[in-house]
């Protein structure tokens, strides 16, 4: 299946969806607490209801109405079954991974064929000095679990994915004698781990930081039941952003901010140094220069914006530079290499580097065939510079449902030209 964009002017309002990330973890400290939890504005796709499935599989009961997410348990593992599907989620496999430490039965654990080629090696690593049995075909999806872990030191590379750092907090705290954890080297997404320790705030629990994203004490303690809000995505606010400075004439975004730590928040920085004025009033909208600025931009703490922010050199005066993000690369495709590539079709004029992008405006622009890969924030990304070109055709839509379902059809109510 394929999306086809044609040249597009965006107007009127649109709502940006839940987040995805806090979605994730209150799903799953609920699933840990001993009571019922009322979850709140949640993002229900192909992700987080996997992370349903998953604590469901955990032994707790989840109704869900509408956006709201009724989540009972005993606070205990007890699993359901001996094999666990994350589907296309990582968030899902590692928060999991930890989980299933927690319990003595043998789990296995596996995803889609893009989840099976995503890192596990380092939380496999960490959760063996912790006693766990972990087993894997080169430290990739699927994963054998045994436990059950009493705790203790443990340290792991921060340099992958702060993922494994958030697994393993979450379950740290129902060890018995809770854990204590090293980040070895600098710690990647840096404000992920932030979300996490918020989260766990939520219901009841305390991390003891001794540094700050480089030593963590984890007492042995108990989730408490929560009423919790999630609040919008600025992961995906991002590319509605990104579209609204490329297409946008009088649009605006619905958006609940909330109080809770986002590091893609940081696009509403990088957009004023690009030249945009932000308006965060009840509803969010922006005054975009015919040319943005250009600039660099170190995404260490937020890799999710890496197609956002390629896709705007699509107007700039000066190459947008894009660096420390080499993480990007084990996210569900080498996004780093596939933006290069098909970019670079439409007449983007990049260079890849190991670490990063340095993209430069168009001389003309190419109408082409942009390759997703079955990646949700590329489809969105590259939807978005088809309708700036016109007549391009972006593959596999149905990506989207990863992280937000209803895109094409978002965007088609404020003018978007997106066929199917």
């Amino acid at each position: 299946m394929k999306c086809k964009a044609d040249k597009s002017i965006l107007s009127g309002t649109i709502s940006c969806p839940p987040n995805k990330s806090y979605s994730h973890r209150a799903i799953f400290l609920a699933a840990l607490a001993n009571g019922k939890s009322v979850l709140r504005n949640v993002l229900l796709s192909r992700d987080t209801l996997a992370t349903v499935n998953a604590c469901k599989a955990f032994g707790a009961k989840i109704e869900i109405d509408g956006s709201t997410v009724t989540v009972e348990s005993t606070g205990e593992i007890i699993p359901q079954t001996s094999q666990i599907d994350a589907s296309n989620s990582g968030t899902t496999i590692r928060i999991s991974t930890a989980i299933a430490s927690l319990s003595n039965k043998t789990i296995t654990l596996t995803g889609d064929a893009s989840l099976q080629k995503r890192p596990m090696q380092p939380l496999l690593d960490a959760l063996t000095q912790l006693g766990v049995e972990c087993m894997s075909t080169d430290g990739k999806p699927p994963v054998t679990i045994k436990g059950r872990s009493e705790g203790g030191n443990t340290h792991i590379s921060g340099s992958i994915s702060s993922q494994f750092i958030s697994a393993l907090l979450i379950s740290g705290t129902r060890m018995k004698n809770g854990i204590t954890l090293e980040i070895d080297g600098e710690l990647v997404s840096k404000p992920y781990l932030d979300s996490t320790i918020a989260t766990m705030k939520k219901f009841g629990v305390t991390v003891n930081t001794i540094s700050p994203y480089k030593k963590y004490n984890i007492p042995s303690q108990k989730y408490t039941p929560a009423d919790f809000v999630v609040p919008s995505d600025f992961s995906s606010m991002a590319l509605l952003l990104s579209a609204a400075v490329l297409l946008g004439e009088d649009m605006s975004i619905n958006a609940s901010l909330g109080d809770l730590p986002q590091g893609d928040r940081e696009i509403l920085s990088y957009l004023e140094r690009l030249g945009v004025k932000i308006n965060l009033g009840e509803k969010i909208t922006l005054v975009s220069p015919k040319l943005l600025n250009g600039g660099r931009f170190d995404l260490s703490n937020n890799p999710d914006l890496l197609p956002p922010m390629a896709i705007l050199a699509l107007k700039t005066s000066k190459p947008i530079e894009i660096y420390n993000v080499k993480h990007a690369r084990f996210k569900e495709t080498d996004r780093i290499a596939i933006l290069a590539k098909e970019l670079a079709k439409i007449g983007i004029i990049v260079t890849e580097k190991e670490d990063g992008l340095i993209l430069d405006s168009p001389k003309a622009l190419k109408s082409a065939e942009l390759e997703s890969l079955d990646d949700h924030r590329l489809f969105m990304a590259f939807s978005i510079a088809g309708m700036f070109v016109g007549n391009c055709t972006i593959t596999d839509p149905d990506s989207v449902d990863v992280s937000y379902p209803t895109f094409v059809e978002d965007m088609r109510k404020i003018g978007a030209n997106l066929t199917i």
